[in-house]
């Protein structure tokens, strides 16, 4: 797929059975689900939300080939391969090519704190190893490492390089990007209690885990914010949703919470795999009390 990347992209959930093992009959009803169904523009497994930290690497491969065979071309997939070495990113991004990927994400290497220098080598070598378009992750919650506005200009130089995923929760951060890099990245909002904000400072994306349980919500906002530009109306739905933005994105369990509210919107996706822990009872009545999907 050549055409440029926008509009409501999963990041996937990766369903465990109840021994939180990897359940891939849920995961292809989950991508068909969101795909045939729920009419989001984009899949990208393997992100925070998909547990990669916690998958082998012969699981994370199986992930990938079952998005892939789902998805059957019809949204990109674009496949996170995070590593803690260059290394094992460039070999994990070799092999989303190779199945067939539309692309890759990715974030700092978490745990080792790396230098704007040393990022931009990082991610130097990686786009130099593969002929795929690579989609930035700035989440320095989850890596320790901020990836500034000028740090994703400089990386924007670099040919493979045409994707942010801006999760920072700053929403000034993606109007600064769009300044500076003008039409050499495409950013996507990744905060999603910042979502609508970042649809008026013309941002034509939203990478969610929340997708996954309000997907139809999301491609609804999406259109009404970005294709009509009925902004009256995407406050509207906006304000429904954003209690429960609110939690996921405040509460410190994110992907417990998302996991938990598949369930709840009828497309139940198992535990998540330890050292995460599914919410407890009352936490899941604080969730029921502010989660409502539509349909």
């Amino acid at each position: 797929m050549s055409e440029t990347w926008q509009g409501i992209f999963a990041a996937l959930v990766s369903p465990m059975t109840d021994g939180e093992e990897l359940d891939e009959r849920r995961l292809a009803e989950m991508v068909e689900f969101l795909v045939g169904d729920a009419g989001i523009h984009g899949v990208i497994p393997l992100g925070s939300t998909g547990e990669y930290y916690a998958l082998s690497a012969e699981e994370r491969e199986r992930v990938v080939r079952i998005t892939l065979e789902v998805a059957a071309g019809r949204v990109p997939v674009v496949v996170g391969t995070n590593a803690g070495s260059t290394r094992d990113a460039i070999g994990f991004s070799r092999q989303a090519e190779q199945m067939g990927a539309d692309g890759v994400m990715l974030a700092a290497p978490y745990y080792s704190l790396p230098t704007d220098d040393e990022l931009f080598e990082h991610f130097r070598m990686i786009a130099e190893s593969i002929g795929l378009p690579i989609m930035l992750y700035n989440y320095p919650g989850r890596t320790g490492v901020d990836m500034r506005p000028e740090l994703i200009e400089r990386l924007a130089q670099l040919d493979r390089i045409r994707y942010v995923k801006e999760s920072s929760g700053e929403v000034n951060r993606m109007s600064e990007i769009i300044r500076r890099c003008g039409e050499q990245i495409t950013v996507f909002c990744g905060c999603d209690t910042g979502a609508l904000e970042a649809f008026v400072l013309g941002v034509t994306g939203w990478v969610g885990g929340v997708v996954n349980c309000l997907a139809r919500e999301h491609v609804e906002l999406y259109e009404l914010a970005v294709v009509q530009g009925d902004f009256p109306a995407a406050r509207r739905l906006y304000y429904r949703m954003l209690p429960v933005l609110t939690l996921m994105e405040q509460s410190g369990k994110y992907t417990q919470f998302v996991k938990a509210a598949c369930a709840l919107a009828g497309q139940p996706v198992g535990p998540p795999r330890r050292p995460l822990l599914s919410p407890n009872d009352a936490e899941m009545n604080t969730l029921r009390d502010v989660f409502s999907p539509t349909s």
